[in-house]
């Protein structure tokens, strides 16, 4: 799906000469997307439209009746950007891509990010498998889910091998057969060992076969089939191998009770209900695949106090199924929806065959619609509380950091730390958090190029410079959604004065303007405060934003120190020692021990360098005019 691509150039301008009523004369015609900006240039709100000229001079249009969310949203407006795209279908993908990655403030919001596992049988191979697995592709295997639990997965599979014997192991087959030994699982009889050749390709789709009419629900034949030979085994007085049919015969059983009937027409639907009160809000899906309730879950949004069920569900739809690597044939609805047709016709698109939206008032539908909405009121209600204690971690904790350093609104915050040894190889890593949350997509790892020994400064100068000139480059370029576009409301240095002081020379460089603040630590480099313009603020310990700020250091630190060690074990940290002629480990060993960085060695005499352990003057020439 192409876009025509033309963003309004609203750069922010001094003073904000940006003229909303100027800017309102020129908007087209035709279907996209806006997006609002605050003053602090934030995306505040996204949305689509048929016609941009109707819909964005609505917001403005003092006669109407926006209702409170709006306005209040208006009232914050500064500028606002397009994209035109050549259909309102197109402008729903693009809005949808826009708020999963901007999360704007005045947009419903899903809070959750779950991905459900599939069983995968690998029938596009000679020898198929049967594993677990998160992504739906497109290469000629068989999938069966979603479910909601990756443990049943688990053990559904575990089942299948010993019922079934089909192999685990990742061989290429035929080709591999006979280059090794059979693995463990031939000798505990859950695998026949087609690596070995010890079971025909044509007796292996069999048992294949038998794994998919399993897992489409048709247990009756097995079941018959582990009763005959558990009772074959008991008359024949083989006491433990009835025990085993016994166990095999109970865990079928166990998964089949699970495979609940809903319906007879065996088609696949996700059932969904909304429950809201005040800013929260909980949707509520039931998964029928096959005719059957395989499972269920429930999402929380933030809302806007007084948004519908109808606006909810709408946001949720759009959100959820953007992601999600399955849609059924049909979304069974509690209330309808505005863009009932829109979303049908972007849902088929994405499934590749037909799905409709229906919203049922009577009958054995309606009454699982009622059983979702009165499962969504029950989760909400007993988990309100526990939602404010989250709020509290997190939301609750940036206000209080936001408090703390007298900043009226945060809501993205980059961490930033230098990890290397001894001055050698070191990485610089950036962390994100928003509304107190991590985002670990937005995560950065760089790799020091032009700093040479352990110069924690000069690392992060570089870090620095590179992830904003990144960002200010792909803004220039207009980029629709870049790996730096979005800059932070704070950042977060580990350390205090002189670390702040280098991300400011740095922002100042590039004429940027954004708060920076350093953690500091204590003696036992415990976070003792923070220091912010030039004075330590004290952090009250027992208080969530002292948790915060502990839990982002230490994030920033873990993410710093593990990039280093993969790089570490995959042989990668290359000293420039490597590259001196007779210097080799043993040598450069004894270099990294006896001097703390590169600039040490490199200010040694030639006098000196000869008298560490294993080296010679020979080898300290070498190391000294190599440096030099």
């Amino acid at each position: 799906m192409s876009f025509f691509l033309q963003k309004i150039i609203i750069k922010p301008m001094e003073n904000n000469h940006f003229d909303i009523q100027e800017e309102l004369k020129k908007l087209p015609g035709r279907p996209g997307v806006y997006i609002m900006h605050d003053e602090k240039d934030h995306i505040i709100y996204v949305g689509k439209a048929v016609s941009l000229k109707n819909r964005v001079r609505q917001y403005f249009q003092t006669s109407r009746n926006k209702g409170v969310k709006i306005e209040q949203m208006v009232a914050h407006i500064r500028r606002f950007e397009y994209i035109v795209t050549d259909s309102e279908l197109e402008a729903l993908v693009l809005e949808c891509n826009l708020i999963k990655e901007y999360r704007p403030k005045y947009n419903t919001m899903l809070m959750d990010d779950k991905t459900y596992p599939f069983i995968k049988v690998t029938t596009n191979e000679a020898y198929p498998r049967v594993l677990l697995s998160r992504k739906m592709l497109k290469d000629k295997a068989r999938y069966f889910g979603p479910y909601t639990s990756a443990q049943a997965v688990r053990d559904t599979i575990d089942l299948i091998h010993k019922l079934y014997h089909v192999r685990s192991c990742s061989r290429s087959l035929p080709r591999d057969i006979g280059k090794e030994r059979p693995c463990l699982n031939y000798h505990i009889k859950q695998c026949d060992a087609p690596c070995q050749g010890y079971i025909s390709q044509e007796e292996y789709r069999k048992a294949v076969d038998e794994v998919i009419r399993f897992l489409n629900g048709n247990y009756d034949s097995i079941l018959k089939e582990l009763e005959e030979k558990m009772n074959a085994a008991s008359e024949a007085l083989e006491f433990e191998r009835a025990i085993e049919y016994r166990e095999l015969l109970n865990s079928v059983k166990k998964v089949a009770q699970k495979q609940k009937i809903t319906d007879s027409s065996g088609e696949d639907r996700d059932v969904l209900a909304v429950a809201s009160e005040e800013e929260d809000a909980v949707v509520q899906v039931f998964f029928i695949r096959g005719g059957r309730l395989i499972g269920r879950d429930h999402f929380y949004l933030r809302i806007t106090k007084g948004d519908s069920a109808s606006y909810i569900l709408d946001s949720f739809i759009k959100q959820y199924y953007a992601g999600t690597p399955y849609i059924p044939g049909e979304l069974t609805l509690q209330e309808d929806v505005e863009d009932r047709e829109l979303l049908e016709t972007w849902l088929t698109a994405k499934r590749g065959q037909k799905v409709a939206l229906k919203i049922p008032r009577k009958g054995a539908k309606e009454k699982l619609v009622e059983l979702a909405a009165e499962n969504a009121r029950l989760v909400l209600s007993k988990d309100k509380e526990r939602l404010k204690r989250e709020e509290g971690r997190t939301i609750g904790a940036v206000k209080e950091i936001a408090a703390l350093l007298g900043l009226e609104d945060i809501s993205r915050m980059e961490a930033y730390d230098i990890s290397n040894t001894n001055g050698f190889e070191s990485v610089g890593s950036m962390i994100v958090y928003e509304r107190g949350k991590p985002k670990r997509n937005d995560y950065r790892k760089f790799k020091i190029k032009g700093i040479r020994g352990a110069d924690d400064y000069g690392s992060m100068r570089e870090v620095l410079t590179r992830r904003f000139t990144h960002g200010l480059k792909e803004r220039e370029e207009n980029a629709q959604i870049g790996k730096f576009t979005v800059f932070p409301d704070l950042i977060l240095m580990d350390g205090g004065k002189g670390q702040v002081n280098v991300a400011l020379q740095v922002l100042e460089d590039l004429r940027l303007n954004i708060p920076v603040c350093g953690m500091v630590k204590d003696d036992h480099h415990r976070t003792r405060g923070l220091y912010y313009n030039n004075i330590e603020i004290p952090i009250d310990r027992s208080s969530e934003a002292f948790r915060l700020i502990t839990r982002i250091q230490d994030e920033a630190h873990r993410f710093a120190v593990e990039y280093h060690r993969q790089l570490r074990g995959k042989g990668q940290v290359h000293s420039i020692l490597d590259d001196i002629e007779g210097i080799g480990p043993v040598r450069r060993k004894a270099l990294m021990r006896h001097y703390l960085s590169l600039d040490a060695v490199r200010a040694a005499s030639v006098e000196e360098l000869a008298k560490i352990p294993s080296m010679n003057e020979k080898a300290a020439e070498s190391v000294y005019k190599f440096l030099h």
